[in-house]
């Protein structure tokens, strides 16, 4: 029995007591790792550190989310949810051919627009010359065409009663004899046209201050007031239908400088002012010019 008691003893004294040891070999090894792996997780950027947690994740059965922080779908550079919408050719081109049609329509328009108005214009140029030849035709039976001097302008047609043959006495607003019947011969033909009527008194450019009148204005005012007195007054034109204006020397009719220019300016003009729109009268120009052109060419009227 002592001899059994003796092996027993001797098995207890051989027992290892460092077993702990290997467990704490163990656990300083996963502390080392785990060390390591986050020393290595605070080098690389975030697109590495998403592929570990995927590896990591996989090894151990785990799936990730969105809400676990797992990799976004828009962490990698140019890419998106959706694919850029491309623009839809089609569209563009009818866009396109819409854009040039109403450009197309526009320019048409304007085109027509502009026809339209010259045919107005070059309307109302022949029926003022109309009138204008029913003047020189009652001028001439009285034998007084050189003391009138007629033109179309943007305002319609202008009557100039020149005084080569003395309308005006020197200094006075009173018109002569011949003043007088040069006025009785227009009268009948501007009362039967139904346009506005407006009388422009001018003075010549002589730099003498008028005897009778404090400056040209007044004396070219007096002047346009006694045509218009005389054609409402004798030769009864309406009233309503007559203005008068003065320009005193500011609008000569042609250049001071030429001899015999005086006599001219020193004159009333009788404007038959035409009712047209003025973008149609601004044509005149045109027309006229066209006119003179085709006249020279023997070409016919447009």
């Amino acid at each position: 029995m002592s001899a059994r008691r003796k092996r027993h003893d001797d098995h207890e004294e051989h027992e290892n007591h460092e077993r702990w040891l290997v467990t704490y070999a163990d656990m300083v090894t996963l502390l080392m790792v785990l060390f390591i792996v986050m020393f290595a997780m605070s080098q690389v950027d975030q697109k590495k550190f998403n592929a570990l947690k995927t590896g990591l994740a996989a090894g151990f059965g785990q799936s990730t989310s969105l809400h676990d922080g797992s990799e976004s779908i828009l962490d990698q550079p140019g890419l998106a949810i959706t694919a850029p919408i491309a623009p839809n050719k089609n569209a563009v081109e009818v866009k396109e051919v819409k854009t040039s049609a109403e450009s197309k329509a526009i320019a048409d328009h304007e085109d027509l627009k502009r026809k339209m108005q010259y045919n107005d214009a070059s309307a109302e140029v022949s029926r003022l010359a109309g009138v204008l030849a029913r003047l020189q035709e009652a001028l001439e039976k009285n034998h007084l065409t050189e003391d009138v001097q007629a033109t179309i302008d943007d305002r319609g047609l202008v009557v100039s009663l020149v005084s080569k043959h003395i309308v005006f006495e020197p200094n006075l607003a009173s018109l002569t004899a011949r003043g007088q019947l040069l006025v009785d011969t227009l009268a009948p033909v501007l009362r039967d046209i139904p346009d506005p009527l407006q009388i422009d008194g001018h003075t010549n450019q002589v730099k003498v201050k008028p005897k009778y009148y404090p400056t040209d204005w007044e004396l070219s005012s007096a002047r346009a007031i006694t045509v218009l007195r005389r054609l409402v007054e004798v030769d009864r034109l309406p009233n309503e239908r007559l203005t008068a204006s003065a320009f005193g020397h500011t609008k000569p009719l042609i250049d001071p400088s030429r001899p015999g220019s005086q006599a001219i300016n020193k004159r009333v003009d009788i404007v038959v002012l035409s009712t047209l729109p003025s973008e149609t009268k601004d044509r005149f120009k045109d027309v006229l010019e066209n006119d003179k052109k085709n006249t020279a060419q023997g070409g016919p009227h447009p």
